[in-house]
């Protein structure tokens, strides 16, 4: 019996292509963004910053990726687990770094987690369209 797991991570020239498209895909909308990509731990990879974002823009990107790979799913999907719950409401919004509003993402390889993205600067389905061009380009 091992005291040990293995645990895949998002690589280096993934997590470029990824923010990447995500800034590509905010030129189109005609927005400007940031961008982050960290690992299955929830550590930053890759990071970018377009000339045009707003600078608060910069931490929300990646306190979203953080919040995605800390708690797995969508920073969106909080919506519908706090709702009925005045407990968890009051206790996660007071946490540091935990987002609560869309554009932050996990990034899949088949069931497992090996990262997410985080992208803030335009609107809520702004930020998220720009996060699933991001990994789409590394599907």
């Amino acid at each position: 019996m091992s005291n040990s797991i293995t645990k895949k991570n998002i690589s280096t020239q993934a997590a470029c292509t990824a923010v990447q498209a995500a800034v590509e895909k905010a030129k189109e909308l005609g927005i400007g963004i940031n961008a982050c990509v960290v690992d299955s731990s929830a550590t930053e990879i890759a990071f970018l910053r377009m000339n045009n974002s707003f600078l608060p823009s910069m931490g929300i990107a990646k306190d979203k990726a953080y919040t995605s790979a800390g708690f797995g799913f969508p920073t969106m999907g909080w919506a519908g687990a706090l709702e009925g719950n005045t407990q968890l409401q009051a206790g996660i919004v007071a946490r540091p770094r935990v987002v609560t509003f869309g554009g932050g993402l996990p990034i899949m390889e088949g069931d497992e987690l090996i990262g997410a993205i985080g992208v803030s600067g335009g609107s809520e389905e702004e930020d998220i369209v720009c996060a699933q061009a991001g990994i789409d380009s590394i599907k």
